[in-house]
């Protein structure tokens, strides 16, 4: 009797001992889970370790080489068509030579103007007068849209005074400035600085007025305010916005370059098109908006740049 008690007893604890093993080996598993260490032998929790290892053997793809896509030439097709018909309605007879001289007409004018050194000029020029005004344009509309965006007074004070001055067109502001700042560079790039202000002073005022109030209240509860909470919360969400302004702004320097150019001006792709239309030469005429067009689309890819560069550092946005 006294060796089957023991017997019993001795399996009791021996049971014990494997369910108190097995609450150990389950705490320990655990702790290898919150803390990051190595599980106990017989247990194989997938830790950070071993993610990293399965990770490693995935096979990598080489993202540094981007290869060509045929989806990219499907852009290119609208203006060729448009040129073989601009060329069929020149030859055919619908129009004149002189409403609508041919394309070969138009690219003889433009090297008719790069042999006397003129095109390389008029480019240059228009060029120079449009992304100085544009910089100057896109820091005040800025610095005012940041202002009056996060100002609830200053947005009463002065949102309805720059809303109706936007509403003024180009050419009304060539007599003030003639008047004002006189005939010269900067008269120009003072109107095309007032062209690239509007677009960016009403996206930047509006995206930030409208920030979520609760991502607001969250970043101030842990501390943030004033510069910090700007440029860590706020300025990051509007940035899109930002983008959109700058590219507007960019297309309104180009608009308002051609107002510009006629405040007595004697180079540019502006005074070409009204020289030309002065002199009836249609064919540099259409050279001068063929030009403001391809230039309108290059420097329009230089905030493309701006904007891959955004989506790679702020990508939630």
């Amino acid at each position: 009797m006294s060796v089957t008690l023991k017997r019993s007893g001795g399996q009791a604890s021996i049971r014990e001992s494997a369910v108190q093993e097995s609450s150990d080996q389950k705490v320990q598993v655990l702790d290898a889970v919150a803390e990051g260490a190595a599980a106990p032998a017989g247990v194989h929790p997938e830790n950070s370790d071993t993610r990293t290892r399965k990770k490693s053997r995935e096979p990598r793809v080489n993202t540094s080489v981007k290869r060509f896509s045929p989806k990219k030439l499907v852009g290119l097709l609208l203006p060729v068509a448009l040129i073989a018909l601009w060329h069929g309605l020149s030859t055919a007879g619908v129009f004149t030579a002189v409403q609508l001289p041919s394309p070969t007409k138009v690219i003889a004018a433009g090297f008719e103007l790069a042999q006397r050194g003129d095109l390389l000029t008029h480019v240059a020029i228009s060029t120079q007068r449009v992304l100085l005004g544009f910089l100057i344009g896109a820091v005040l509309g800025l610095v005012l849209g940041a202002l009056i965006g996060l100002s609830v007074p200053a947005r009463l004070v002065a949102a309805p005074t720059i809303g109706a001055l936007r509403a003024v067109p180009s050419l009304a502001w060539v007599p003030l400035l003639l008047l004002w700042v006189g005939i010269g560079e900067n008269s120009k790039v003072t109107l095309v600085a007032i062209g690239a202000f509007f677009p960016v002073y009403t996206t930047v005022s509006a995206a930030l007025a409208h920030v979520d109030v609760k991502l607001v209240e969250a970043a101030q509860a842990f501390g943030l305010k004033g510069i910090r909470l700007f440029t860590t919360v706020q300025l990051p969400a509007v940035l899109p916005s930002v983008v959109s302004g700058l590219r507007l702004a960019l297309a309104q320097a180009w608009l308002f370059l051609v107002a510009a150019e006629l405040l007595g001006a004697s180079m540019g792709l502006g005074y070409l098109l009204t020289d030309s239309q002065n002199n009836g030469r249609t064919d540099r005429l259409l050279l001068s908006i063929v030009l403001l067009a391809i230039l309108g689309k290059l420097t329009d890819g230089l905030i493309g740049v701006f904007e891959r560069w955004v989506k790679a550092k702020y990508p939630t946005h």
